[in-house]
C-alpha cells in the first residue's frame, strides 16, 4: 500500500514507491514501470456518465499514448469486481487500479468533500498525473472536467522533449 506522504504531490514531487492491486490479476507497483511516461487518472465511480466517457477518450486515444511512452491506468476506490466489469464492458486496453481503502488516494490528496445533489459528500476529486519513468510527477490536473481533458494530456506529452525523462 502507499506511505503516507507529508504533502500533497505537485509538479516535480518524487514519489515513494507505492503498489495496489489492479485488472488482469496483477499489481501496480510505481517503481519499475517499463514506460516512460505513466498517466494515472483518478476518478470518481465505475459506470457513471462523466467515468464512463473519460474512460472511453483514454481508449480512444490509447495507441497515440503508448506511442508517446505513455501507460494509462485509472483509479478509483471500487472494487477490482467492478472494474473488471467496466473494463470488459467499455473494452478498455488499460488496466484500472483499485484503492477502497483510498491509501493510494490519500496519497495524491483527491479525497474531497463535494456537493451533489445538494448534500455534502466525500468523494474522489478527477485529477490526473503524468509521472515519469523515476517516479517524479511531470504534470498534474486537478479539478478536471472530462471535455478535451485526454486532449491536454496528450499535448503536455507532445510536448516534452524527445528522451525526457
Amino acid at each position: 500500500m502507499a506511505d503516507s506522504p507529508s504533502a500533497a504531490p505537485t509538479a516535480n514531487t518524487q514519489l515513494a514507491n507505492f503498489s495496489a492491486p489492479m485488472t488482469g490479476e496483477q499489481t501496480f507497483e510505481l517503481q519499475g514501470r517499463p514506460a516512460k511516461y505513466t498517466v494515472l487518472y483518478f476518478y470518481p465511480k465505475d459506470n457513471t456518465p462523466g467515468c464512463t466517457t473519460e474512460a472511453m477518450a483514454f481508449r480512444d486515444h490509447h495507441d497515440e499514448f503508448t506511442g508517446l511512452g505513455a501507460a494509462i491506468y485509472g483509479l478509483s476506490r471500487d472494487s477490482l469486481r467492478s472494474h473488471e466489469s467496466f473494463k470488459s464492458k467499455l473494452g478498455l486496453p488499460f488496466e484500472l487500479i483499485s484503492d477502497p481503502e483510498e491509501a493510494v488516494c490519500t496519497q495524491f490528496d483527491v479525497m474531497k468533500m463535494k456537493n451533489m445533489y445538494g448534500k455534502k459528500v466525500r468523494g474522489v476529486e478527477r485529477s490526473t498525473f503524468v509521472i515519469d519513468a523515476n517516479g517524479k510527477v511531470v504534470k498534474e490536473w486537478r479539478g478536471v472536467k472530462v471535455n478535451d481533458h485526454v486532449t491536454e494530456v496528450l499535448d503536455f506529452l507532445k510536448s516534452q522533449p524527445p528522451g525526457a525523462q
